[in-house]
């Protein structure tokens, strides 16, 4: 017997005289050299692994409740493996509903079944609220469905000129939308004799959750960020389009997304006649799928609690299948509610129940709102867990600079409490709206159960009192009370403090690069102790995690600017051409003493003399 039997997804590395052979042989990435493997670890660089339908981020993703949305999924995957034989064959299928209509559990539901039968070529979910934010972005799109074609078995040759396209031109992934689909897709797939049993269908979720990237540009109002964000989608879309029109390529491809105006007119007016249309309406009987999905979840409470077996009444559950209105999110918001720990279940199916009856003919998103309210009104200090949702959620700057990915729970957490435990306190009774990450978790972010909590929190007129105009404000406050206190509320250690200043100084501008908004904050550093933090900025220079030295260089310059006076700026400028460089630890330490023994001398009037250097 072979001694590769049973055995799947091996790598084969090295020469075949000394091979390194990990894994088992159903799914075999054969690197032959080393330019090979440097070209996938360069392809590596530049995906969104959460993007994968079966990535570590997305374990806890929604996906169809067994025996619900059978009819769409259905659907769905006939039309994988027979929609050419349809008398008139569409490429695209475009899946759209609502929000919280269940477009994402049902595509990730499909992606595994199609896995399983073997018609998966590759997929993206797009994210804007959970998991990485390079899920956010179209430059991780075609990388990331590029990656997979090289993963897949079935897809080998495909994937050697994929590795070959990378290999001749790193630079591929600078290029337009369009130059890395026919770069690095479709010039692959040209060079091929596709295999009759090769994967057959790309999956793209979420495509309305695709955002423009800022690119520093923070300034930009709600209304040009979304001018940004629709070109964006309409980029992806002409995009696929190209693609499917292209006699090389084998797929066909499912999209979902929301209805959005540009998306729609996009399908409606240049892919009509390429696409089929799915709409999530009563017509997949949601109501039924959804009964279907509380009876599950009120046996699985009723064994946690004892509860007699004829809990709760049919009435009950028919009303909140009649409130959901078609929406699926409600009733999963519900029942996270419901399972939560601040009351017995009865209590909290008793709040749920007690809502007002919402009028859906004027706002469809009516008795989700009302839940939505509901639950943030549950906890302690409910405008304060709005701001606070507003800020990480709707907002960048609790971002990191580079990555645009959100900075850490914890981080966030020690940013803004003004007093110990606050975070706790304030979103205690929101797990069902928040994925709240351990305590002694230090690396993953918050994250939402759902976007439509985001469109609930930016319109005023869904969320009345909940609503934050500016989410900026509690920001900056913050912001300077970590200046004036020289850390956080809450009470650290020396190297948790240390650990906690350097993220603070490598993920947060200056307050200059802020604009002139914000000048009444800047001149409040006067009364800090800027000499304290220059030398703090020296110490994270040195920290052996410091990822940007020059954001450090940058920001002592700034300080060294910002406690003087215009007139007294000129003796700055000379003092740093004097010093040559500040990035010396010497010169690090020369500069806090002057900013010290300048910012103590403010007091009186000051004439600079030239300097010499």
């Amino acid at each position: 017997m072979s001694n590769f039997h049973g055995a799947h997804n091996t790598n084969i590395e090295g020469n075949m005289n000394n091979t390194n052979i990990e894994g088992d042989v159903n799914n075999i990435n054969h690197y032959h050299d080393g330019r090979s493997r440097n070209a996938v670890k360069e392809l590596r660089e530049h995906i969104a692994a959460g993007a994968m339908h079966d990535s570590a981020e997305r374990c806890d993703a929604p996906k169809c409740h067994p025996e619900t949305r059978v009819a769409v999924q259905d659907e769905l995957v006939g039309w994988i493996e027979n929609g050419d034989k349809e008398e008139e064959p569409k490429q695209i299928i475009w899946v759209t509903g609502p929000a919280g209509g269940g477009k994402t559990a049902i595509m990730g539901s499909t992606a595994e079944t199609s896995q399983k039968k073997g018609l998966l070529a590759c997929c993206f979910f797009f994210s804007s609220f959970t998991g990485s934010t390079n899920r956010r972005f179209k430059r991780c799109l075609i990388p990331t469905l590029a990656y997979q074609f090289v993963q897949d078995d079935g897809l080998r040759d495909v994937g050697e000129h994929i590795l070959s396209c990378v290999e001749r031109n790193p630079a591929i992934f600078e290029k337009k939308l369009e130059v890395q689909l026919d770069q690095l897709l479709l010039q692959p797939l040209r060079e091929i004799r596709r295999d009759a049993q090769s994967p057959k269908v790309i999956l793209i979720d979420g495509l309305d959750e695709c955002q423009a990237e800022q690119h520093g540009d923070i300034s930009r109002t709600r209304q040009e960020a979304a001018r940004a964000n629709e070109a964006d989608q309409k980029e992806i879309l002409h995009a696929l389009l190209k693609a499917t029109n292209d006699p090389s390529f084998p797929f066909r491809i499912i999209i979902a997304s929301r209805p959005e105006p540009a998306i729609q007119t996009f399908f409606t007016e240049f892919a009509h006649h390429t696409t089929r249309r799915i709409f999530l309406d009563d017509k997949y009987n949601p109501d039924a799928d959804m009964l279907l999905f509380l009876e599950a979840k009120f046996a699985e409470i009723r064994r946690e609690y004892q509860l007699s077996a004829s809990w709760p009444s049919s009435d009950v559950k028919q009303t909140l299948v009649e409130n959901a209105s078609g929406q699926f999110i409600y009733v999963a918001t519900a029942m996270r509610f419901i399972e939560g720990a601040s009351a017995p279940p009865q209590e909290l199916l008793d709040q749920v129940m007690a809502l007002r009856r919402q009028d859906v003919s004027a706002n469809p998103f009516a008795p989700l709102d009302a839940l939505y309210t509901h639950i943030l009104n549950s906890s302690a200090k409910p405008l304060l867990a709005a701001r606070w949702l507003s800020l990480i959620f709707l907002s960048y700057h609790l971002e990191n600079l580079e990555s645009d990915k959100k900075l850490p729970a914890r981080f966030t957490r020690l940013f803004l409490e003004s007093s110990p435990g606050e975070a706790s306190y304030v979103f205690r009774d929101l797990n069902s709206l928040v994925s709240i990450p351990p305590t002694d978790n230090h690396t993953s972010p918050y994250s939402l159960f759902h976007k439509s909590l985001t469109d609930f929190l930016e319109d005023r007129s869904r969320c009345g009192s909940l609503y934050v105009a500016d989410p900026n404000e509690l920001y900056f406050t913050r912001y300077m009370q970590i200046w004036k206190n020289k850390g956080p509320a809450a009470p650290l250690s020396q190297l948790e403090k240390e650990n906690f200043l350097h993220q603070f100084m490598e993920h947060f501008r200056p307050l200059e690069e802020w604009g002139p908004l914000f000048i009444s904050m800047e001149q409040k550093l006067d009364s800090y102790d800027v000499a304290w933090w220059v030398r703090s900025q020296n110490e994270s220079f040195k920290h052996p995690n410091c990822s940007d030295q020059t954001r450090h260089i940058v920001n002592i310059d700034y300080l060294f600017t910002t406690v003087h006076t215009k007139a007294s700026r000129t003796i700055v400028f000379h003092y740093m051409r004097f010093t040559n460089s500040i990035s010396s630890a010497t010169g690090i330490k020369d500069v806090a003493l002057f900013v010290g023994s300048r910012q103590a001398a403010l007091a009186a009037p000051y004439i600079p003399s030239p300097v010499p250097y």
